[in-house]
């Protein structure tokens, strides 16, 4: 038979379950709130994450239209300096290299500009080609004395009203002789890639003038 389980003892089982069924309570209740926690904590990490992804992604479009951009001012620039060397086929413009400079890409692109900018600039012509341009005002010199010269023996021949015209005629067009010097400074200058500035001019129309006066005196 089953012995009789006295109030002490029983009082004390009971004591010993409230307290084990306590404990599993509040071990029950701490791993609720780790779970909580871990939960907060991955939810967390998923949103951080998809922030990163979101942000690495714009970062992404974002450098794809710069590389656009700068593909397409690179183009454009290497078509100019093909047009000012005045070769076609120079090829496709240079790939950035693993030792090239570092930099921000438009900020070196705004230099290669300013720098195109001003090698594409003309300079005056320098003072090596003196002796052509005074050659330029001579050269003036002598075909307006020589138009003018062809004028005064029309003028000549064929008597009457144009004996008393074509000799001024002649005259204005004689002095205009150093003007006419500048038309082949021009060129010069044109394929030189220069200004004609002010000492061009000078030196073409004091050649010229010098070079007139010498024919009207040489030609009383």
């Amino acid at each position: 038979m089953n012995q009789p389980v006295s109030s002490d003892t029983y009082t004390a089982q009971l004591r010993r379950l409230a307290e084990l069924t306590a404990r599993v309570r509040e071990q029950r209740a701490e791993a609720h709130t780790w779970y909580e926690r871990q939960c907060a904590a991955a939810e967390r990490a998923v949103t951080d994450a998809a922030d990163q992804v979101r942000r690495a992604e714009e970062e992404l479009v974002a450098a794809r239209e710069e590389q656009e951009r700068v593909d397409a001012e690179v183009a454009h620039l290497w078509q100019q300096v093909r047009a000012r060397l005045g070769v076609r086929r120079l090829g496709a413009p240079p790939t950035p290299t693993n030792g090239s400079a570092a930099g921000e890409p438009v900020a070196l692109l705004g230099r290669a500009r300013d720098l195109l900018d001003r090698a594409g600039q003309p300079g005056e012509l320098p003072g090596s080609v003196n002796p052509l341009l005074a050659l330029c005002g001579v050269a003036g010199a002598v075909v307006a004395y020589a138009l003018g010269s062809g004028a005064r023996a029309l003028g000549v021949g064929y008597g009457g009203d144009l004996a008393v015209g074509l000799p001024v005629l002649a005259l204005v067009v004689t002095l205009l002789g150093p003007l006419i010097g500048l038309v082949p400074a021009r060129v010069l200058a044109d394929r030189r890639h220069a200004v004609l500035g002010p000492r061009p001019i000078t030196v073409v129309l004091g050649a010229g003038l010098v070079a007139t006066a010498l024919l009207l005196v040489l030609g009383r």
